[in-house]
């Protein structure tokens, strides 16, 4: 505190000449100042009056000269206990209130439930969506490697179970030395007949076979492209020679080759049947080639030695009398 005018101390009568070195009694009606030296009151005691609220000095007058300084000492220390005493109350009630706050500041995760089971219904929830994204994980992973596996199987196994064809690019065809003429379709004749190679029972072994009877036909028989419609693997899939609509020149004979598709079974079937894989995608073959108008639903499926018996390449008695108890050969 600070003032303007020259102030007595009350005690010693002295001049208070430093400001900070005062004290004023708290009786506004009084207003009078003493040094804080002459109060009879320890520096600790001074401090507390500086730094505890609602804590303050009154000089002896206004204690009606009863008490002196030791008394104004004990007044203080009382005041202080009070004080203490006070504080403590106050910070035990508000460790009370902030136990019994607790559980309102903490709603329960499941209202419905009492909280025990609500957290208990909400840890077995987590679980099991975490175990079902797991799941879901390892199943795409292994549906993705079996798809991936199954394909693999696909590329060797193909008919028999689907009709998978093997396109010209995919067997790295040259392309035909000119222009091909159109097949009348649907064709009512299906020509069955032997590529008298060595067979195949893998892609990778029947498209080099299928590239070399074309590297044949065209440098050795002076044929524009190779010579089959299709060609069947021992591996199961199909190998697209001049395709549906282009007349093939598996006979050598413009009467057939212009009226039939052929079906070229790589291998040589003198006395070696074909495999079952053959066989059934050459009836998933012909059934296409209906559905698509290719083939006449009314078509001969036949043998090549029968129509020309005098070729002695066409002989295949294995491959034919595979086709014996079928509705369509003859």
């Amino acid at each position: 505190m600070s003032r303007n005018t020259l102030e007595i101390c009350l005690k010693c009568h002295g001049i208070i000449v430093d400001n900070d070195r005062r004290i004023e009694c708290d009786n506004v009606y009084c207003g009078r100042s003493c040094h804080r030296k002459c109060t009879e009151l320890s520096e600790d005691q001074l401090k507390l009056l500086e730094m505890v609220p609602n804590l303050r000095w009154k000089c002896d007058n206004c204690l009606n000269g009863v008490q002196i300084g030791a008394q104004m000492s004990k007044w203080l220390e009382k005041s202080l206990r009070e004080h203490e005493k006070r504080l403590e109350i106050l910070e035990q009630g508000l460790v009370k209130r902030s136990k019994h706050e607790d559980p309102a500041q903490t709603p329960p995760i499941c209202p419905f439930l009492p909280n025990t089971v609500g957290r208990k219904a909400v840890t077995v929830t987590v679980v099991f969506v975490t175990l079902t994204f797991l799941l879901g994980i390892v199943l795409a992973t292994t549906t993705n490697l079996f798809g991936k596996t199954l394909n693999q199987n696909l590329d060797n196994i193909g008919g028999g179970l689907i009709l998978r064809f093997v396109e010209r690019q995919q067997w790295l065809a040259q392309p035909p030395q000119k222009e091909i003429p159109d097949l009348e379709l649907p064709v009512g004749l299906v020509i069955a007949l032997p590529t008298n190679s060595e067979n195949c029972s893998t892609q990778a072994i029947c498209v080099l076979r299928v590239r070399l009877l074309q590297t044949y036909d065209i440098e050795s028989s002076q044929k524009c492209d190779i010579a089959y419609n299709f060609l069947i693997g021992g591996d199961g899939n199909v190998y697209v020679g001049r395709g549906w609509n282009k007349m093939g020149a598996h006979m050598n004979n413009i009467n057939y080759d212009s009226q039939s598709l052929s079906f070229a079974y790589i291998g040589s079937f003198k006395t070696i049947q074909p495999s079952a894989k053959q066989l059934s995608v050459t009836r998933l073959l012909l059934e296409r080639g209906v559905k698509l108008g290719k083939i006449a639903p009314s078509y001969r499926f036949t043998a090549s030695s029968k129509l020309m018996p005098s070729v002695t390449d066409f002989k295949a008695d294995a491959l034919y009398a595979s086709f014996a108890n079928w509705t369509h050969w003859s």
